[in-house]
């Protein structure tokens, strides 16, 4: 087994500030959402809903999307349920399949809490940088993006 190559002093500081910088923001933009009685999760199946053809998706789709196990996601869905957002739908060309479909109250959740949730983003993240600083950080993160989907 070879030694391990740790990190250096501005690498473990960059990887610090990448930590911080995201456990920082999900948890202001989370906390924002729950003020609308949505939490994060909720927020971003909505998103996925709203912009699919029909507001529906298949409950495995919508797991891979939102990068949720398929049982975390019926958990969700489940509670997303009981606050009339989104029902399921059996699919009729399989079985074993099943759509997350978003009801009329989810539409009208998602058209009312956007606007407050993209003021959000902005703020905390968008007008904190130059436009410059978001085109390099959107090259830096698309290939390890790119590498982590694959390893899916």
């Amino acid at each position: 087994m070879s030694a391990p190559r740790w990190l250096s002093p501005a690498e473990q500081r960059a990887w610090r500030t990448h930590l911080a910088l995201h456990k920082l923001l999900m948890h202001r933009l989370d906390r924002e959402l729950q003020e609308h009685a949505l939490s994060l999760n909720d927020y971003e199946i909505l998103v996925n809903l709203s912009e699919s053809p029909s507001r529906r998706m298949r409950m495995s789709d919508l797991a891979d999307a939102t990068i949720q196990s398929r049982s975390r996601l019926s958990h969700q869905i489940s509670r997303m349920e009981a606050k009339g957002l989104v029902v399921r739908e059996d699919c009729r060309d399989d079985r074993r399949g099943t759509f997350a479909v978003l009801t009329d109250k989810g539409w009208e959740t998602i058209q009312r809490v956007a606007p407050d949730h993209v003021a959000s983003v902005r703020e905390h993240f968008v007008d904190r940088l130059t436009d410059d600083q978001l085109r390099e950080l959107e090259a830096a993160f698309a290939p390890i993006v790119e590498h982590l989907k694959k390893l899916r």
